[in-house]
């Protein structure tokens, strides 16, 4: 079913559609090196096969899973004979290419620039974070986006069409509920939609020479079926990001949803857990220090009940995250202090401040002229410092107005008042 032009390809109309630039590249023979970043199943591969066709180009393909440099040599020497022999470019196409190292990624450098061939690499992962400078200079970034439903319908019934296509000779049938359950399953991946399509196929009620393929057929094939999830790569990164900007913006709905996308794709619910209790004091604090007791609360049911009660208390905390009152003062305050902790001297502790176990130590002054809060009116001692001296009249936490700050706001002013009316008075 993999598409021999640009007419049969489905998807990637950003990329492709009539005057976008790759296509016009591809229609003029303007070949250049590039890097395909996008999920599984967009057709990067086929993209690179259709660019190396269009130009009558020899195409070499290697995957950075199985190969390695004695596999990059045998590919550039036969480049290298295309073009010296038969007068050939040579598309050289390198599939998950963020698995080759940073030598092996260089091994291509030298004939990247002296155009024995034209590089094309494939990724599931960021380049910027995975490809080195050198080649990632020397190549144009395309972004692939994962085929919307009605793009997989049309693929599947393109398929379905065609009994020269490997579902054997007798004709395939869905009704439009299986469809629509196969398109959503496919969740964006032409590949994986033409693999749950064969699957069925061997399941498929015999009718006279035609295969009926319904939702119950289906239902067999998608038992433990999840959606895209990439634990440790682009897209987990990307969920458990819009969790935590969805609670940082109030949105309890949209929490709940990626919540819900990384827990059905088997993310670690504990991992989760965990970022929800430093969403708690990172974006909430000291605004609704509940929030912080639920989220720990949340972990300890996760981690003694498991699943699908754990989960559901996750459910809970993220929710109440989402609607707490919001601050960073604490988180802004804790960054701000550990900058000049790592960035100042490291100033002695006032002598008032010194613990004086010791009849020595009482000599030499520590602890002297101590104010004992609870000693004091309403057990605070106006005017005391508790900073080195270089900092004493240094403010690092500003609690804002919001929920439980406000009061404490207040405090901190009707406190820093008291100071003032002492300075005053000396």
């Amino acid at each position: 079913m993999r598409p021999e032009s640009l007419d049969g390809f489905y998807g990637q109309q950003h990329l492709i559609g009539p005057s976008k630039p790759l296509r016009e590249a591809i229609e003029n023979e303007i070949l250049h090196s590039m890097i395909f970043w996008g999920p599984p199943g967009v057709g990067k591969t086929t993209l690179a096969r259709i660019i190396a066709a269009s130009a009558d180009a020899h195409f070499e393909s290697i995957s950075a899973v199985l190969s390695g440099v004695k596999d990059i040599r045998a590919s550039i020497a036969k480049a290298e004979e295309q073009r010296d022999l038969r007068g050939r470019k040579t598309i050289l196409f390198v599939d998950e290419v963020h698995r080759f190292n940073k030598s092996q990624q260089d091994a291509f450098l030298p004939y990247v620039e002296d155009g024995t061939v034209i590089f094309v690499g494939a990724t599931t992962e960021n380049p910027s974070f995975e490809l080195n400078n050198a080649l990632l200079s020397r190549c144009r970034v395309y972004v692939l986006k994962s085929l919307d439903t009605e793009q997989i319908k049309a693929l599947i019934e393109k398929a379905l069409a065609n009994t020269d296509a490997g579902l054997g000779q007798r004709r395939l049938q869905l009704d439009k509920d299986a469809l629509n359950l196969l398109a959503h399953a496919a969740d964006g991946d032409a590949r994986r939609a033409l693999n749950l399509l064969e699957i069925a196929n061997d399941l498929a009620t015999d009718q006279g020479d035609t295969a009926v393929i319904d939702a119950t057929v289906l239902e067999q094939v998608l038992v433990g079926d999840t959606r895209r999830f990439d634990k440790g790569g682009e897209y987990f990164y990307d969920q458990i990001s819009a969790l935590h900007k969805s609670v940082r913006g109030s949105s309890p709905d949209a929490a709940l949803y990626w919540l819900c996308r990384m827990l059905d794709g088997g993310c670690d619910p504990l991992y989760i857990a965990r970022r929800v209790a430093r969403i708690a004091s990172e974006d909430i604090g000291n605004a609704d220090p509940r929030a912080l007791e639920l989220s720990l609360n949340a972990w300890n049911i996760q981690e003694r009940l498991g699943s699908p009660e754990g989960e559901l208390a996750l459910a809970q905390a993220v929710t109440y995250c989402a609607v707490a009152a919001k601050s960073n003062a604490v988180y802004s305050a804790f960054k701000e202090t550990m900058a000049d902790v790592q960035s100042l001297p490291s100033y002695e502790v006032p002598m008032h401040l010194r613990n004086a176990p010791t009849t020595v130590m009482k000599e030499l002054d520590y602890g002297k002229d101590y104010r004992y809060a609870h000693s004091e009116e309403g057990t605070y001692a106006a005017g005391e410092t508790y900073l080195p001296e270089e900092l004493a009249d240094k403010q690092y936490y500003f609690p804002t107005n919001n929920g439980l700050e406000q009061k404490i706001s207040e405090k901190l002013a009707y406190l820093r008042s008291l100071d003032t009316n002492q300075k005053d008075n000396k």
